[in-house]
């Protein structure tokens, strides 16, 4: 007997918070009767949610990805170049993270919707580090303030922050390396925007102990046990420790 949140969870339909909200809306039945809070199930009983059956526990499928630029990080089945589309994985899998179109590098895509919670929730502060390059040479300056953080604003998306304290280094002229624990829109683009610069390519290189490494344009594979062992731990870590901040 297990829980339900746990239940829908385990089957990659959502995360334990989103299962409660779907349950306490009404969404899911057991055995034909709307679902409470709390509500436990048997693996012998038929779960719902809508008309939708919902299977038990499915193989754990966590990939690392190479996103080529222009592929768009998004469900939405109408979008022609979709990742889901891109990749058309035999299981069904979303992406823990996104990155914006014009961005290539680490995606993980995975069934595991206590993953995605995970690594999704900003104030667990997990790093992510990225390879840009810009249009003018890296200064001292740039990088120095790039660490200290930077007032980004956008009007039409409601948008006014400082970002947080941060890592980077340069690498080259043009390119530099940048380690971020926040996940603000285009954040690397309007940090850079702010400070006269315009982002020509932008690379994700690394998500907590995931690397990208040699991985190739488009290409797909999954995590190996001491990956998915250490990246597990990493998220439970975050949990217990927690940090403030907007997503």
């Amino acid at each position: 007997m297990v829980r339900l949140n746990k239940y829908l969870s385990d089957a990659g339909v959502c995360s334990r918070r989103e299962a409660d909200r779907l349950i306490e809306s009404g969404q899911v039945t057991v055995d034909g009767k709307k679902a409470k809070p709390g509500t436990k199930v048997e693996p012998e009983q038929e779960v719902r949610l809508g008309r939708r059956i919902v299977g038990g526990r499915k193989e754990r499928i966590v990939l690392a990805v190479n996103k080529p630029a222009g592929i768009v990080c998004t469900e939405e089945r109408r979008e022609r170049k979709s990742i889901i589309r891109y990749l058309n994985y035999p299981e069904r899998i979303t992406y823990a993270g996104r990155l914006d179109k014009d961005s290539e590098g680490l995606l993980i895509m995975t069934n595991d919707g206590e993953l995605i919670n995970g690594m999704m929730r900003a104030r667990y502060g997990h790093e992510k580090e990225y390879r840009v390059t810009v249009d003018k040479p890296v200064t001292e300056g740039f990088i120095r303030q790039m660490c200290e953080g930077v007032r980004i604003r956008d009007t039409e998306k409601k948008l006014d922050a400082v970002t947080r304290p941060c890592t980077a280094r340069s690498i080259g002229k043009y390119t530099f390396s940048i380690v971020l624990t926040q996940g603000l829109n285009r954040q690397i683009r309007r940090m850079c925007e702010a400070l006269g610069y315009r982002v020509t390519r932008l690379v994700r290189v690394r998500i907590m102990n995931i690397e990208l490494g040699g991985l190739k344009p488009g290409a797909v594979r999954k995590l190996s046990e001491q990956e998915l062992k250490e990246l597990y731990e990493r998220i439970e870590e975050g949990k217990n420790v927690g940090i403030s901040g907007e997503a």
